[in-house]
């Protein structure tokens, strides 16, 4: 890969993931003003709101930063497979994105409830969101710091 195109590969998963971060961060908000109010029109926007935040913004980014870094690792002295700060970072970003995958399906759960005029909305006042969102947080504030630090240890893989 040229310098310059490596460059545009950093650059461009370094965005995906400052936006992953960014749009889990905002979700952390909704869902905290979602769990803590009192007033009930709040607690549907915030669970009907939940879903396309999810499926047209964290979902995007998530898979942006995985692809964007593969295709930067395999292109850079780092590789994918030589440090094992990059194959952690690897599995932290396959995991964070495959939870939320599955996750979505909670999100869409929880949204149909908004929908609902009649139903009861002891469901959408559980702190899911907030936790689930708050672990995110932790997971992706992790794979920050080891692209910062780069821990030493190689594994001898040339990949």
């Amino acid at each position: 890969m040229t310098p310059r195109l490596r460059k545009l590969a950093l650059t461009a998963h370094i965005a995906s993931s400052v936006g992953w971060f960014g749009a889990v961060l905002t979700f952390l908000a909704m869902a905290i003003i979602g769990v803590t109010t009192q007033d009930d029109h709040v607690v549907r926007a915030v669970n009907l709101t939940a879903k396309p935040v999810v499926w047209y913004v964290v979902l995007p980014f998530a898979v942006a930063s995985l692809l964007t870094g593969l295709i930067s690792s395999l292109g850079s002295a780092w590789g994918l497979l030589r440090h094992y700060w990059v194959i952690f970072k690897l599995m932290l970003n396959i995991f964070a994105t495959a939870v939320l995958l599955i996750y979505t399906r909670t999100v869409d759960r929880f949204a149909a409830v908004a929908a609902d005029p009649a139903a009861d909305l002891t469901l959408l006042r559980t702190p899911t969101f907030v936790l689930h969102a708050a672990g995110a947080l932790v997971v992706l504030a992790v794979a920050m710091v080891l692209a910062v630090y780069k821990p030493r240890g190689v594994t001898g893989l040339r990949i």
